[in-house]
């Protein structure tokens, strides 16, 4: 059974604590399109109930978890901006409600609003971007991190997960989208910041680095990535896929590595690999 959009409706639950309580929860930001849609449906698979959260399109959120739902999973869409204290709050009211999360994936993010040059940036964009990129999952990270622990001690979960996805943006550089580029480095350090204070409550902390990955976000720079595929950018020759993206997430929350925590993932097609 999904749950449509409990924030919405006055936290109203259609399935109850004792119920899902067994259940393995996982939280996702920026669930409703791209990478995030693709993690959502993959935790679906894997038995998760899936907190698909969004800002703007619930039309694509309902989407997701009804998709998650016709392949016999069960998912909640959560409205709320992570660059909102105020909305991260309500967000963390509705998982309370069910005193799990196994799961967090920090996967919401804009890109550089205008592209600008560096030399033309604006304090407006960065604000913008900082707030949902690196400000954002930082203190959601602390809000859930704190709810985990405390599950965790109290045994009604054996341990905890929690995801940053970056980007290749994080040591490739791109002049016209500096504000994005240093959020996406930042969450490298973020990263290992809880997975070293968070490893002795049983909680593991993971970076997932995709490279370019068909999604609205590439889409406006598609024929510059075509061109850059063709002549071998990098060894894999074609677009990444959400779905790459999202095996790599399954694998960590499986417990394929039980002794690694502040590792990073690249889901690149091997653009790191340094060439002569």
């Amino acid at each position: 059974m999904c749950v449509s959009n409990p924030v919405l409706r006055e936290y109203e639950m259609t399935m109850s604590n004792s119920t899902i309580s067994t259940q393995r929860l996982a939280l996702v930001t920026g669930g409703s399109r791209g990478i995030g849609a693709a993690i959502c449906t993959k935790l679906g698979e894997l038995g998760f109930h899936v907190f698909v959260n969004y800002v703007h399109n619930e039309e694509a959120a309902n989407k997701v978890a009804q998709d998650i739902c016709e392949k016999g999973g069960t998912a909640t869409v959560l409205p709320g901006d992570v660059g909102s204290e105020s909305d991260r709050r309500r967000m963390l009211s509705v998982i309370r409600e069910y005193q799990r999360l196994d799961v967090l994936v920090n996967n919401a993010g804009i890109t550089s609003v205008g592209r600008r040059d560096i030399l033309e940036a604006t304090e407006e964009s960065w604000e913008k971007v900082f707030n949902t990129n690196l400000k954002g999952p930082f203190f959601l990270t602390q809000a859930i991190a704190n709810e985990m622990i405390r599950w965790i001690r109290e045994g009604r979960q054996p341990q905890g997960y929690i995801i940053n996805v970056s980007s290749i943006s994080a040591f490739a550089v791109s002049t016209n989208r500096a504000d994005y580029c240093l959020t996406k480095a930042a969450l490298a350090m973020m990263t290992q910041l809880f997975a070293q204070r968070l490893a002795d409550e049983k909680i593991q902390v993971f970076e997932v680095c995709p490279g370019v990955i068909a999604s609205d976000m590439t889409a406006p720079v598609k024929e510059k990535y075509d061109r850059l595929i063709a002549e071998g950018a990098w060894p894999i020759r074609r677009w990444g896929e959400p779905e790459d993206v999202a095996l790599a997430v399954a694998a960590l929350v499986q417990g394929y590595f039980p002794f690694s925590t502040g590792n990073r993932f690249l889901v690149d097609g091997g653009f790191h690999i340094r060439t002569l």
